[in-house]
């Protein structure tokens, strides 16, 4: 596999590589914080803290502790009250959606940003890509809040705001390109899947948050003495709520406030210990930390930032752990490291953050573009030759062996059992393999593509799907990794995909995708292959049919609960987009059999289509409770056997 370089991939990764190298060169150094514990008048127990906050000898913390162990009460000395208020959040942009989706919803960048271009195609909201905080004045803010007013989540709030007019926006950055993400279009949230919802929902609310008043609160602020130690009691409590009202998630807990004192109060001290602990490595930075600094260095745009953070993890220089963590590899760390040994401005993001400034300057009109385009092809020539010359170095550094499970392989898709990604060992017999788990799981052998398959999941062990290809000619279908070495039913053989799984509900099975009985094989059955848009096809189950249907339609279903009156497979659904139908009269959707609907079945492809009009008898039955199976209700005669019958039936 190949290792490469990019002026914005490999600093990406000198990040996350720089904090794991700040975690292992950590020394933990022990201290002490003197802890007391009091109670109210009406009895509800505070915590107080320590005004010296902690102690790193041993010896001066116990002495403190002799000074507070034997006091019963602890008096209020000062009481102060401050009005304050929390920001109302800048207008939605790219870098910031991204953060918030990774750290508060939980998803990747990338697959943020696909489901908002997926919102954006689909009218929803504007266009997701932009470095704007702040609207144009001429931007009408107040009909985007109309819109939105009749939605059961937030509609009230909409409507309160209306009647009390808008509050100002925070002045921000208005890049002129386009402005910042803005719903367009109201939506309920039963016309949009979970996670399409979590993020709609989202860019809705702080929407709604930067036309609201900052949150003001009242921070009380008590100071206490017991024995000859200060201590330190501090709350808050709202006085207007403002934006948090629509953004709950940054509202100020109520636990956050405490009981009125007065100066002279005296409190019954119920404990007094101390604790020792230890100073802590920060963590390892996450996908929102990393975008944090991506954007401070000026590495990477708005629309390549995701792209740079998938390829790291994508090329097994990083994955990506529990809470979004990005964890770099051996081969990640050997490779900085490497860089760092030879040539650190490799590495660090001065070197692209140079460049971009250059860029800049021509946008401005104050650098001359050949003379920049020169001056960086030639400073990345003299770079690379000076690598070239120390390459040893890195060679010395890749010593270490690579060629373990373990450490071979690269990030691929979710194990259902420890929810870390699985590596995909490309060397054969190709695998993927658990590092957490220690457990392998085998996936197709011949000659194909593997992706995952939407991020979508089984419903039996929680495994990622993966779809397999074997190109536009070949046969493709989805499999659970899990379930394509341990089948989970009774009939169902090693190697079996999610066309063969007769799971009630699932989604992916031949209970929900299957059409009918195969053309050629007894036991068959032909399975909408889902992931197979424009080109549709069916395939069969069991053997290597292939019947291409509905070229260029934006979406082909299986309506599972309707059969064909005539030959009892079942109907499909065909939706076309506007201008592009196949259809008669240019409909742009179809309901029907695509055997005996003849608007339907001459979007078959014929060879097939005949072929499969000769057969109605055989398949592996979809059983779902009413007495019949796939294609086997009305025991028609059965296809022909040999390829001589079969061109028999075709042309006769």
């Amino acid at each position: 596999s190949l290792i490469s370089y990019g002026p914005c991939q490999t600093p990406t990764l000198g990040f996350c590589v720089d904090r794991h190298d700040t975690i292992q060169t950590h020394k933990p150094e022990p201290y002490w914080v003197l802890q007391v514990s009091v109670d109210t008048k009406d009895e509800k127990r505070l915590n107080l803290e320590w005004e010296r906050i902690r102690c790193f000898d041993r010896e001066v913390a116990v002495m403190f502790l002799q000074t507070v162990k034997g006091q019963t009460e602890a008096k209020v000395i000062s009481v102060t009250t401050k009005e304050k208020q929390k920001e109302k959040p800048l207008a939605l942009n790219t870098v910031e959606l991204m953060r918030v989706a990774s750290s508060g919803l939980g998803m990747g960048p990338q697959h943020a940003m696909s489901i908002a271009e997926k919102l954006y195609l689909q009218g929803y909201i504007s266009y997701p890509r932009t470095e704007s905080t702040q609207y144009a004045d001429s931007f009408d803010l107040k009909d985007v809040v109309r819109q939105q007013q009749h939605n059961s989540d937030w509609g009230d709030i909409c409507k309160e705001l209306l009647a009390g007019g808008l509050a100002k926006q925070r002045k921000g950055h208005d890049a002129g390109d386009h402005p910042p993400i803005t719903p367009c279009r109201a939506v309920g949230r039963g016309e949009l899947d979970g996670e399409t919802w979590k993020l709609y929902d989202f860019i809705v609310r702080h929407f709604l948050g930067t036309v609201s008043s900052n949150c003001k609160y009242d921070q009380t602020v008590a100071t206490m003495m017991c024995g000859e130690e200060k201590f330190i009691l501090t709350g808050k409590k709202v006085t207007e709520p403002g934006f948090t009202g629509v953004m709950t998630w940054q509202a100020i807990p109520a636990e956050e406030s405490i009981p009125q004192l007065n100066q002279g109060d005296r409190l019954a001290v119920k404990d007094v210990r101390l604790v020792d602990r230890q100073t802590s490595p920060p963590g390892y930075l996450t996908e929102s930390d990393l975008i944090t600094l991506m954007e401070k260095h000026g590495v990477g745009t708005d629309a390549s930032i995701p792209v740079h953070i998938n390829n790291i993890c994508t090329r097994n220089y990083c994955t990506v752990e529990a809470g979004r963590k990005l964890v770099p590899t051996s081969l990640g760390i050997v490779l900085v490291h490497g860089y760092l040994k030879i040539d650190p401005d490799l590495v660090k993001p001065t070197m692209r953050g140079a460049v971009e400034k250059q860029l800049d300057l021509i946008a401005q009109g104050k650098a001359n573009f050949e003379s920049v385009l020169s001056h960086t092809l030639e400073v990345f020539k003299l770079k690379f030759l000076y690598f070239v010359k120390g390459i040893t170095g890195m060679d010395q550094l890749f010593e270490v062996s690579f060629s373990s499970l373990a450490d071979s392989g690269r990030p691929f898709s979710r194990c259902g059992k420890c929810r870390r990604f699985m590596k995909l060992v490309e060397a054969k017999p190709k695998r993927l393999f658990c590092p957490t788990c220690d457990e392998t799981y085998n996936v197709p052998q011949q000659n194909g593509a593997l992706k995952l398959h939407q991020e979508l999941k089984c419903p039996l062990d929680d495994f990622e799907l993966v779809y397999f290809s074997a190109g536009a000619k070949g046969k493709s279908f989805v499999f659970c990794p899990f379930c394509f070495s341990n089948p989970p039913f009774p009939g169902m053989s090693g190697g079996s995909n999610c066309s063969s799984c007769i799971h009630p509900t699932c989604m992916h099975g031949v209970n929900s995708l299957g059409v009918s009985g195969c053309v050629e094989c007894d036991t068959g059955v032909l399975v909408l292959d889902p992931a197979s848009i424009p080109k549709w096809k069916l395939v069969c189950n069991k053997c290597d049919v292939i019947v291409r249907i509905f070229e260029d339609a934006a979406k082909v279903s299986v309506l599972n609960e309707e059969c064909c009156g005539e030959c009892d497979s079942q109907l499909v659904k065909v939706e076309y987009k506007e201008g592009k139908s196949k259809l008669p009269k240019e409909r742009i959707s179809q309901e029907g059999c695509i055997y005996c609907d003849q608007d339907l079945n001459q979007l078959v492809e014929k060879s097939q289509a005949v072929m499969m009009k000769a057969r109605r008898g055989g398949g592996g039955g979809r059983g779902r409770g009413r007495g019949r199976g796939r294609g086997r209700g009305r025991g028609g005669r059965k296809a022909p056997k040999d390829k001589m019958s079969q061109l028999a039936a075709y042309f006769v």
